[in-house]
């Protein structure tokens, strides 16, 4: 690095609050990352591969007394079929008896076990009924955005970006506003996991509710998985042995109650059954952008559109030096990447897990991309530190 580098380099660093990460980047690294992020962009925006949006949902009709039929509503097959079992659950069937009877009755897989979703939802659904499940509805939702308002509040450099950050969790979980939806389950486990992550102040000795919420997003979809072992792996790291004693006593829980479910799964299977294709597909980031587009909004917007402002949002959390910050970053990373090797074309709907949090993401884009545009020494402000005497 040359003098001027020097300079410039002390005086940015000198300038940039603590919490704008690129900001204190040398410029090596800074044009390195740019680099990776301009090649992430274009390759989003092209997306080879990328799939067309799934089909419109089936219309369903009824007869009248007349005997003259009539669309009634649309609603997506999936939906239908969790409705189904839950009537059956809430009749008294046995929730497996039911899940596989439906699943194989409208041509779903019914092998391995693991096309079988675990039985809490249905059991709640059948327990409290339609309103008594968009009340709870209403109630998590509400506490997911008061518990984020108050992370977000006690976070370094928040101030400018937490309205912003709160709006776009509303609209990455704006489908989990309508009743339509609360049958689906990755609805419930991305707001249980989004209220943990909020609930998580081991720094102030709070995080039994954050083992609490993700524990109730293990028993509604084992796609929380990912996040309770980061959250594990957190509290290893900081040498927190009585947080991460409890982390893994959750996993231990979780394995076992699934190897339950599995069990009861598996004695329905027959052997003519249909059994499900390999989840494990190596989709690339054309089927992160899928996931993620077909879960929201985006899906009304061109791929040119969709795949960058992905991109965009996983940047954005890369942006922000926080303990929010980095751990949002490290999931929403660990989950694209997963997202870009495991899922059929059928599964995007496991783009909610994460659609909350990541969208949030995009509020710190306007801190980062500047920050690191300037640490790249690319921007005329950047130059002209650079140029200024050392005592200026």
């Amino acid at each position: 690095m040359d003098h001027a580098d020097v300079r410039s380099a002390a005086l940015k660093g000198a300038r940039a609050p603590q919490f704008d990460r690129f900001a204190h980047w040398p410029r090596g690294l800074a044009r390195i990352a740019l680099a990776v992020f301009a090649v992430l962009l274009v390759m989003s925006a092209w997306a080879p591969g990328y799939a067309p949006p799934p089909p419109a949902p089936p219309k369903i009709t009824v007869k009248d007394a007349a005997g003259k039929a009539h669309v009634q509503k649309e609603d997506d097959n999936d939906l239908h079929l969790y409705r189904v079992i839950t009537e059956r659950v809430r009749k008294g069937d046995n929730y497996y008896v039911a899940a596989t009877d439906e699943q194989r009755a409208n041509s779903y897989p019914v092998a391995p076990g693991l096309t079988v979703r675990l039985p809490t939802l249905a059991f709640a659904g059948a327990y409290l009924g339609t309103y008594g499940l968009i009340a709870l509805q209403i109630v998590l939702f509400a506490a997911m955005m008061i518990a984020m308002l108050r992370r977000l509040q006690a976070e370094p450099g928040s101030e400018e970006f937490r309205m912003l950050a709160l709006a776009l969790l509303m609209t990455g979980i704006a489908s989990g506003l309508s009743y339509k939806y609360n049958v689906l389950h990755e609805i419930w486990a991305a707001q249980l996991v989004a209220l943990s992550l909020a609930l998580h102040r081991p720094d102030k000795g709070k995080w039994l509710g954050a083992l609490i919420a993700a524990a109730l997003a293990l028993a509604v979809r084992e796609l929380a998985l990912p996040f309770v072992f980061l959250m594990l792996a957190y509290a290893l790291w900081h040498r927190r042995w009585r947080e991460a004693a409890a982390w893994t006593a959750l996993v231990v829980l979780f394995l076992a109650a699934m190897a339950v479910h599995l069990h009861f799964a598996q004695a329905q299977v027959r052997a003519d059954d249909p059994v499900s294709p390999p989840w494990l597909v190596l989709g690339g980031l054309n089927a992160l952008v899928y996931k993620v587009a077909n879960s929201t909004f985006l899906s009304l917007l061109p791929v040119w559109i969709t795949g960058p402002a992905v991109v965009l949002c996983l940047f954005g959390w890369t942006a922000w030096k926080s303990p929010l910050g980095d751990f949002a970053a490290l999931l929403m990373l660990g989950y694209s990447a997963a997202f870009m090797i495991a899922g059929r074309d059928n599964n995007f709907y496991w783009g909610v897990m994460i659609t909350p949090v990541l969208f949030m993401g995009a509020a710190f884009v306007r801190l980062g991309l500047p920050s690191l545009w300037r640490a790249a020494g690319l921007g005329l402000p950047a130059l002209r530190r650079a140029r200024e005497p050392l005592g200026a």
